[in-house]
């Protein structure tokens, strides 16, 4: 199970600035088994330990925080994405490129954040936990981005990490697509956060 990120684990402003083209490498290199797209316009951004402290460092960076109280603040937001050893975690994201094809689908796909699902093997569609830090939709239209998790039974963590396939889907109205199963790299990938 992956730990959470401590203020002892980031880099100063001034060391991450020198190694920061180094671990945007790493970062960008790892991030790419860990994404699986549904379709045209949805796609799932898996986060574990090492995408959470590059958005951490990126964060600091950005706004040049370097006071213990703001830094602390940074971790407790984005520490809970990192997962517990029984869960996937993942930020969902419905791409649009035209601003008024993605208002008009952000208003016909009201609620899809809570019809993203994910298989191991042979069991039960289990469907993602949207958005548990605060809402991110309202009456009219759903966000274009989502925090996700994805709580597994034992089973089903077994499963995964017995290198059975894994399958991501949406059971919305309006947007009914699955992968099924994601790539080996992938499948690999996100059975690690169970370790």
């Amino acid at each position: 199970m992956a730990q959470s990120i401590q203020r002892g684990d980031l880099l100063s402003l001034e060391d991450y600035h020198e190694r920061r083209p180094e671990m945007r490498r790493e970062v960008l290199a790892h991030k790419a088994s860990r994404q699986v797209a549904i379709g045209d316009h949805a796609t799932l951004y898996f986060e574990d330990r090492l995408t959470i402290q590059y958005q951490i460092q990126e964060m600091l960076r950005i706004e040049r925080i370097f006071e213990s109280q703001a830094v602390e603040e940074e971790l407790a937001a984005y520490n809970p994405l990192i997962p517990d050893g029984d869960n996937l975690k993942a930020t969902f994201m419905l791409e649009y490129e035209d601003i008024n094809e993605r208002r008009a689908a952000l208003s016909l796909l009201k609620g899809i954040e809570d019809c993203v699902w994910v298989r191991t093997g042979d069991h039960d569609k289990v469907y993602a936990l949207a958005d548990e830090d605060l809402d991110r939709s309202n009456d009219d239209k759903t966000s274009a981005v989502h925090f996700l998790r994805f709580q597994m039974s034992p089973a089903m963590v077994e499963t995964a990490q017995a290198g059975e396939a894994i399958a991501f889907g949406i059971d919305h109205e309006h947007y009914r697509l699955s992968v099924d199963p994601v790539s080996e790299a992938t499948r690999a990938n996100l059975a690690r956060d169970f370790d």
